[in-house]
């Protein structure tokens, strides 16, 4: 199946591993075959997978761009559980994408991750309501530090704290 592709000047594209960059014009273009193909602007980075969904997002990024979804599995899940854990209420946002996984169908599954990361944002924006802290506060429902770990110290010995998955291999 050909995908028809119309980039911006300087706009960057991962066509099957290969970075292309746009020169100077708008360009038109058919890409030919079964490779993944992502945008500039579909690209999360370690440092943009600075939350939970966004790091699920970029793990499906890699089982997508790797075109094999089984050295990325055990960091999918693990996120997912967490997620899960964390937000009991994401259930049917996480059900789609792991459905996808499970079909083999990354591409599928990172589009269906953009709404968790939209819920994701919206639960955090309702937590952390100006109104809803003061009330947490004069009600005494701050949350309570456990553990002896510092701000940017994770609870995760693969991250450094920065939103990145650090050295690890996934």
């Amino acid at each position: 199946m050909a995908l028809k592709v119309e980039l911006k000047p300087h706009e960057r594209i991962v066509i099957g591993g290969a970075v292309v960059r746009n020169g100077d014009a708008r360009c038109r273009f058919v890409i030919e075959g079964n490779v993944p193909v992502m945008r500039e602007r579909d690209i999360m980075t370690t440092a943009e997978a600075n939350s939970p969904a966004k790091r699920i997002y970029f793990v499906l990024q890699l089982m997508y761009l790797d075109r094999d979804i089984g050295p990325h599995r055990d960091a999918f899940m693990t996120l997912v559980e967490e997620f899960m854990t964390a937000a009991p209420s994401a259930w049917p946002h996480i059900n789609t994408i792991t459905k996808h996984v499970l079909d083999g169908d990354a591409y599928k599954a990172i589009k269906a991750t953009r709404a968790l990361i939209d819920y994701e944002e919206e639960l955090l924006s309702d937590v952390l309501r100006p109104e809803r802290l003061r009330q947490n506060r004069d009600h005494g429902n701050e949350p309570a530090r456990t553990g002896g770990r510092g701000p940017h110290e994770s609870r995760h010995p693969h991250e450094d704290g920065s939103g990145s998955m650090g050295h690890r291999p996934l």
